[in-house]
């Protein structure tokens, strides 16, 4: 009769599971409703005030035999869940997602030059434009190593007021005259919209820097035009976050971004910054776009340039920016990451020599 009585029980167990099976994906057919709805406003998923009301009448209702605690528990799970299921769904229709494995935006450059098609690329420069001998001369060495990408950075944001903020309009006409001498594409940051009808006339590719990841009014600008955009990490971003800023330019009509992993700030101070060399990968996974290593505002030192670059190119990132000037202890800003020339081709010496040992494996 025992024996008879558990079946019996475990039976009725069995379908009150299928029950509350059935309960729980009714309510994420609701969650996913309301996460639609909070996707086209544009508003947070997680509402914690929302969740503080549910779990209150909840403990008011309940009778037992659970303890309040334990129910609180129980539906923290049920809540956590709806939300992953929210925040999973909005992600699957964003623009930037990988949506195959063989998906890919290619940067194509008027004379055919490609980032993001296999073809390691490197970015490379000065930190500022400071003279046009300055700028003649780095792009020469450049040039010998078959580099297309110049950074030709004329505004520059410091963390000081009294420091070099750049020589504005009259360093990206250096920066042209120097590109189109050496056949190469320029790279400068942009800091506000009202900038990109003069740099436009400058510029190949935009960049938006790290304290500007987040500037949703200078995201949306430029992604009304289109010109290729470089979009770097924030200081302090999640990778979620920078696929959202990415978001913003690609929503606005223009599908070429190219990320840019530079480090985040950790309690580490033996580097400048942390590489996320793991969430660079995760972004190759996750989206579409072409992904660089910035070697140089990772380290915020030279002595270490070999093999952060060679971490760059194994990890299968699209290519690497590193900083070089003629002469980094002068250099009117960030003086100690900057490469000298020699140290630039034992660089690409480097590169190459993986690339041969590559092909012989």
């Amino acid at each position: 009769m025992s024996k008879e009585r558990v079946q019996e029980l475990r039976g009725q167990i069995d379908t009150i599971n299928m029950q509350l099976l059935e309960l729980l994906s009714q309510r994420a057919r609701v969650v996913s409703e309301i996460g639609k709805i909070h996707t086209q406003l544009g508003v947070e998923h997680y509402d914690p005030q929302r969740e503080a009301e549910m779990l209150t009448t909840l403990e008011m209702a309940n009778q037992g035999p659970f303890p309040n605690e334990t129910i609180k528990a129980l539906f923290r799970e049920i809540f956590r869940a709806s939300m992953a299921l929210e925040e999973q769904q909005a992600k699957a229709k964003i623009k930037v997602q990988r949506t195959s494995p063989d998906q890919k935006t290619i940067i194509t450059m008027p004379d055919g030059t490609e980032l993001g098609n296999s073809h390691f690329q490197i970015i490379a420069g000065p930190c500022a434009v400071e003279s046009f001998e300055q700028m003649d001369s780095t792009a020469a060495e450049l040039a010998k190593r078959g580099v297309k990408f110049l950074r030709g950075m004329a505004y520059k944001p410091r963390t000081s007021p009294y420091e070099f903020q750049g020589m504005g309009e009259p360093g990206l006409q250096i920066a042209r005259q120097v590109a189109d001498k050496y056949g190469m594409y320029i790279v400068s940051e942009i800091m506000d919209a009202s900038q990109i009808p003069m740099m436009s006339d400058y510029v190949d590719i935009f960049w938006i820097g790290a304290r500007n990841m987040q500037n949703s009014f200078l995201l949306r600008a430029i992604g009304k035009q289109s010109k290729p955009v470089i979009l770097k990490r924030g200081l302090a971003a999640t990778l979620e976050e920078f696929m959202y800023a990415a978001e913003y330019i690609v929503s606005g009509g223009n599908p070429n971004v190219i990320l840019i992993e530079r480090g985040i700030r950790t309690y580490e101070k033996s580097t400048r910054n942390m590489l996320d060399i793991g969430g660079a990968m995760v972004l190759k996974l996750e989206s579409h776009l072409p992904v660089v290593i910035d070697i140089s505002h990772s380290a915020g030192r030279r002595d270490i340039a070999i093999p952060m670059a060679r971490v760059a190119k194994a990890s299968g990132a699209d290519g690497m920016m590193v900083e070089v000037h003629p002469n980094p202890p002068v250099a009117m800003s960030d003086a100690k990451q900057q490469l000298y020339f020699e140290q630039f081709h034992a660089v690409m010496d480097a590169l190459e020599a993986m690339d041969a040992d590559k092909a012989l494996a």
